[in-house]
This record gives structure tokens, C-alpha cells and sequence, in this order.
């Protein structure tokens, strides 16, 4: 299992929802945690499953949303 923490601009929970839902029917994410106040969410996931694969589904919401996503720094 990996651990993998992205900074994402949410404001709400429905903005936290919407990750948690995104970042859930990627085979292989085992758990998403999103905190809204500190704006980051980190996934506990398969080693198959990249960073990079996970940014780019939260990349097509940021994009329809206007809400910010990066890789955290380790």
C-alpha cells in the first residue's frame, strides 16, 4: 500500500465528496481522506496505481470546477 497527498483546493464538502468519489473507482485506491480545512487529501492505494494517473482525474475536475490540484510535496 502507498500513500500519496495531493493540496487541493476544496472549499466544501461538496468539493470533498467529489474527490472522494473521483479518486474511488480508480481500481486499486483503498481509501481516500479529505480534509477541507487544511485543503489536502491523501490516498492509500495499490502500488499500481500512480500519482500521476490520480492527478490527472483530479486535473479534468479541476479544470470544470476552478479548484486547484497538485501533488503535495513528500
Amino acid at each position: 500500500m502507498t500513500e500519496t497527498r495531493f493540496d487541493v483546493g476544496m472549499t466544501c464538502e461538496g468539493c470533498a465528496s467529489a474527490v472522494k468519489r473521483i479518486l474511488g473507482k480508480i481500481d486499486g485506491v483503498n481509501d481516500v481522506q479529505t480534509d477541507v480545512a487544511a485543503k489536502t487529501v491523501v490516498v492509500q492505494a495499490d502500488p499500481s496505481v500512480s500519482p500521476q494517473l490520480m492527478l490527472e482525474k483530479l486535473q479534468k475536475w479541476s479544470a470544470a470546477s476552478g479548484k486547484s490540484v497538485a501533488l503535495a510535496s513528500a
